[in-house]
Parts: structure tokens; C-alpha cells; sequence
């Protein structure tokens, strides 16, 4: 139903926090697919091991994180896509609400895609300049860190993420505009 892209950077434990969030979605058989696609230039190979004990398919990139993301559609299988930065971490409940925005939007024939819910990571400092950046996040147009749901046609009419674009997530985003997106009730924590 889902295919799931993380562009990472070589780090293992970001990436395996938002694997362990996206488990009870394979078994309930809502992800069909989870791709990694790695920028890093790591000698230890790390995030191959991590999609290798994960199941996830893997595959690098020595460009941009637009032409990740681009490289990662390309080898993507289902109708649906979802796009996750490395760190971030779904709420529960997001696998209900997925199916029923999928199935939502896919019955009123008009296009639409989910964004998370920002939240803030309870174990998060408590700064002042922590503070300030959650709630310009919270009262802010969406960004790209809060994840993207979106089906496959939808992102094709819109141009997807052009490789080599300048903040390619940002353009997408914009180009949906404030009624070709909902916001979904799930919370998606993000890394500080």
C-alpha cells in the first residue's frame, strides 16, 4: 500500500528510531516497502547492515538530498509514498489514520496529501531556543521534517522532487498549497 523513503546520512540511530516506529505498519501490511537511501560516504557500510537486519531495500547516492529522494521514488513499487527524515518517529495510532486517509481521498477523487502533526520530543531540552524553534515549527507552514503521505499520482502532477532542485521538499510543500494537504492528527516527533 505504502512505500516508505528515508534519505539518511550514514548515521545508525536515527535511522533505526524511525524503523522501529514504522514495524507495526509492515505487520499490519500497510508498508510495502521502506528504501533507504543512503548519502553518506561511509566506509563501514552502517545503514546497509541496518536495511539488511530491517528488510528495508538499500541503495546510495552520491548527490544531493533532492536526488535521493528522487533516485528512492524511482525504485518505489506502490501507489502510495511516504517520505520520512531520519530521526523522525510516528506517533501510535498512525497506521489507522493512514488507511483512512488513503481510503479517504482515494474515494473523493480529489487529490490531497497528509502531513504529521510537529511535536515536540518530550526528552527534548528545555531552553529558551528550543522553546522559540518548536513554536515558530508549530505555528509555521508545514516543512518537510513532519513527513509527507502522498499517492504516487498526485506527486507525479505536481513534478515530485526535481534531482538537483534547491530545496526540493520545500517547493513540493508550496506547491500543494494550503488545500491539497491536510494535517493529520498524528504526531510525528522530530529530532531537535
Amino acid at each position: 500500500m505504502i512505500s516508505v523513503v528515508i534519505p539518511t546520512e550514514g548515521v545508525e540511530a536515527p535511522v533505526v528510531a524511525t524503523l522501529s516506529a514504522l514495524v507495526p505498519g509492515a505487520a499490519a501490511g500497510v508498508i510495502r516497502e521502506v528504501i533507504l537511501m543512503d548519502r553518506a560516504q561511509d566506509e563501514g557500510d552502517v545503514i546497509s547492515r541496518v536495511a539488511d537486519v530491517a528488510g528495508c531495500h538499500f541503495m546510495t547516492c552520491d548527490g544531493s538530498r533532492s536526488d535521493a529522494l528522487a533516485a528512492g521514488i524511482k525504485r518505489a513499487r506502490s501507489e502510495w509514498l511516504m517520505f520520512l527524515h531520519p530521526g523522525a518517529v510516528l506517533d501510535t495510532g498512525w497506521i489507522d489514520e493512514a488507511a483512512q486517509f488513503i481510503q479517504t481521498v482515494s474515494l473523493s477523487g480529489r487529490d490531497r496529501a497528509g502531513i504529521f502533526r510537529y511535536t515536540r520530543s518530550p526528552y527534548a531540552t528545555n531552553n529558551l531556543g528550543d522553546r522559540l524553534r518548536f513554536l515558530t515549527r508549530a505555528i509555521g507552514a508545514p516543512s518537510a521534517e513532519q513527513g509527507l503521505l502522498i499517492s504516487r499520482a498526485h506527486y507525479d502532477r505536481l513534478g515530485g522532487y526535481r534531482a538537483d532542485a534547491h530545496r526540493a521538499e520545500a517547493k513540493l510543500l508550496s506547491k500543494l498549497g494550503r488545500g491539497g494537504r491536510a494535517m493529520l492528527r498524528t504526531r510525528i516527533f522530530v529530532p531537535a
